[in-house]
């Protein structure tokens, strides 16, 4: 069984412990009420610049030309909520990643992983820096995608921003507790690929409904399992060596 296989059987078997019940719910919770706040007191601004957007990437005057109103109000609102649904994504996994990743990795190094020492790579520096190009880079993938929707091709879109968002953000904090600065690099630039692999992986689960509640929980876990994994086949290697 392949690690990224095996990372992915143990976040789902976790998923199911008692201990991470209230873990899974509340990271969401929080972030649906906050855009729900901010979209209902910015609502006309909000639909406002996504129209001005649209407008300059040539969209906006098809829309207004759209006959009749109503369809053309729809359509808007569904642009609308194409940029809401990545704001309420993005926030949910720095949540995830920045208040609930580091009890996440004590439960799963203390019962999978006990003999890992921890050399404390990664700093809280490091993990906001990451988190601020994963977020930005996530958004600006499905603003500057917008216009493939037209043409259908916007479809592919959310997955491949999914996959970008997991692996840069869950990569470094999944190690950074237990491994060195040189062992985090060397881990990420040798599976970068299989890195990409279990972010698409997991990411899947966002776009479905009832699942995606369970998404960035079970991406953490994913990303824990892996790293931790791998960290411990490269130091059984060195010490081999």
């Amino acid at each position: 069984m392949s690690i990224i296989l095996r990372a992915i059987v143990s976040a789902f078997r976790d998923l199911f412990r008692l201990r991470i019940a209230w873990t899974i719910v509340w990271p969401v919770l929080v972030s649906f009420l906050f855009w729900l706040i901010v979209g209902f007191i910015f609502q006309d601004k909000f639909s406002e610049i996504i129209y001005q957007i649209l407008d300059r990437i040539g969209i906006g005057e098809w829309l207004q030309n759209l006959k009749p109103d109503w369809i053309a109000s729809i359509v808007l609102g569904l642009f609308d909520l194409l940029v809401l649904i990545p704001l309420v994504i993005v926030t949910t996994l720095l949540i995830t990643a920045i208040f609930v990743m580091p009890a996440l990795i004590n439960l799963v190094a203390g019962r999978f992983y006990p003999d890992l020492k921890r050399q404390n790579g990664g700093s809280i520096t490091g993990s906001i820096i990451n988190a601020i190009i994963a977020s930005v880079t996530f958004v600006l993938i499905w603003v500057v995608s917008l216009p493939l929707w037209a043409v259908g091709v916007g479809i592919v879109i959310p997955f491949v921003a999914a996959a970008f968002m997991n692996q840069q953000l869950f990569r470094y904090d999944a190690l950074s507790e237990h491994a060195t600065k040189h062992e985090i690099k060397r881990i990420c630039a040798e599976n970068r690929y299989s890195l990409w692999g279990l972010g698409l992986l997991t990411g899947l689960i966002q776009f479905i409904p009832f699942l995606n509640l369970l998404a960035p929980i079970f991406t953490a876990l994913a990303f824990i399992h892996f790293g931790l994994e791998h960290l411990k086949l490269l130091r059984t290697e060195e010490v081999a060596k």
